[in-house]
Parts: C-alpha cells; sequence; structure tokens
C-alpha cells in the first residue's frame, strides 16, 4: 500500500499539505471578485455634474447645470400601473418646489416589461398633453446591462438597491442634494409624495 500510495503521488506529508492548503484556497476563492466588478469604480466619473446625457430632442444637456439644485432622478414608462400615480404626484412636487430649487429629471425607459415603446416625439407627445408634465423629459435610455446609461451606472454604484443593485421596475427614483451627493434611492412602488418631507429638508440646507 505504501509503495503504491508513493506512486501516485499520495505519501503521507503531501497528503497533509494538500489538506493545509486547501482551507486557504477556498478562502481565496470566496473572497474573489472579478476584475470587471472591482475596476467599475474606476470607469465612473468622479461627481454626477461630470456626466452629460440627451434630453428627448437629442440635444445634449450637461448635467453640471443642475450644480446646486435638489434633483430627483426617475425612470419613466407610459404605460405601467404607476405612470398615471407617479406623474400625478410627481408634476405636484414640481409645481410646489421648482421655484425652490428641485429639478425632476424623467428618463424613459423600456427594459420592463415593453412599457415604454414610443419613439422619443411620442413619449414627449403623451408625457405634455397626457400627463401635462412640465419637469425635463430625457432621451429614452437603458437603466441595466451592459448598455446602462452612465447616469445610471453612476446612480446604482452610489445607491445600491434591496438584493442587488440593478433597477426591479419604473419609476425608481434617486434623490441628490445640492452637492451633487447620491442620498437616497426609493423603490418603485414608494410614491413621490411620500419623499416630500426628504426633498424638504435637503432644499433647507444651504
Amino acid at each position: 500500500m505504501k509503495a503504491a500510495a508513493t506512486r501516485t503521488g499520495l505519501s503521507g506529508p503531501r497528503i497533509l499539505l494538500s489538506l493545509a492548503v486547501l482551507p486557504v484556497s477556498i478562502a481565496l476563492l470566496y473572497f474573489y471578485i472579478p476584475p470587471t466588478v472591482t475596476n467599475m469604480a474606476d470607469d465612473l466619473p468622479a461627481s454626477i455634474y461630470d456626466i452629460a446625457v440627451k434630453d428627448i430632442r437629442g440635444n445634449d444637456v450637461k448635467l453640471g447645470e443642475y450644480a446646486g439644485k435638489v434633483l430627483l432622478i426617475v425612470n419613466v414608462a407610459s404605460k405601467c400601473g404607476l405612470t398615471n400615480s407617479n406623474y400625478k404626484e410627481l408634476n405636484v412636487l414640481y409645481e410646489k418646489y421648482k421655484e425652490k430649487g428641485l429639478e425632476i429629471l424623467a428618463f424613459p425607459c423600456n427594459q420592463f416589461a415593453g412599457q415604454e415603446p414610443g419613439s422619443n416625439e411620442e413619449i414627449q407627445e403623451t408625457v405634455c398633453t397626457r400627463f401635462k408634465a412640465e419637469f425635463p423629459i430625457f432621451d429614452k435610455v437603458d437603466v441595466n446591462g451592459k448598455d446602462a446609461s452612465p447616469l445610471y451606472k453612476f446612480l446604482k454604484s452610489h445607491k445600491g438597491g434591496f438584493l442587488g443593485d440593478g433597477i426591479k421596475w419604473n419609476f425608481t427614483k434617486f434623490l441628490v442634494d445640492k452637492d451633487g451627493k447620491v442620498v437616497e434611492r426609493y423603490a418603485p412602488t414608494t410614491s413621490p409624495l411620500k419623499i416630500e418631507n426628504d426633498v424638504e429638508k435637503l432644499l433647507s440646507t444651504s
């Protein structure tokens, strides 16, 4: 038996060494994070104000234009069960606080059950005529996946969600303070008026 074990490389000392190394190897695998994840932060801008987006008409907009304002950033859809209530309450917030420094930035997204299928022109018509929204509407974007908007990559990197960072559905909301810090993230089912107190607090800070 001893000779057979030696021939196959399974001598006593080698077995003990292998057993000693095994827990270390498992630990390294457990704590290993793929380079694509660890390096993701390196690809992100230092500030939300360094990001440029396009408005619904295709014009470039630098988010630095909103420096000093409180931002409520929302991924919207025209055919969602949450659409009517969210647009109604977003309109209320905007009307009440726009002169005090609130900007609502709406980004159409068709990644959730295809509930924003229209062209930018169709989306704009729907938002303006049906929902009477006066806050800025931007170019349709992806919020998840490899083609996600740089803005949404930035937002998710600063405020992860429950059970992962990915956006779960239409009308996920991010609140950004006057200094460009992402301070809160709200679930799609959180109605805009439920976060009014948070908006007021940020607006009241100097």
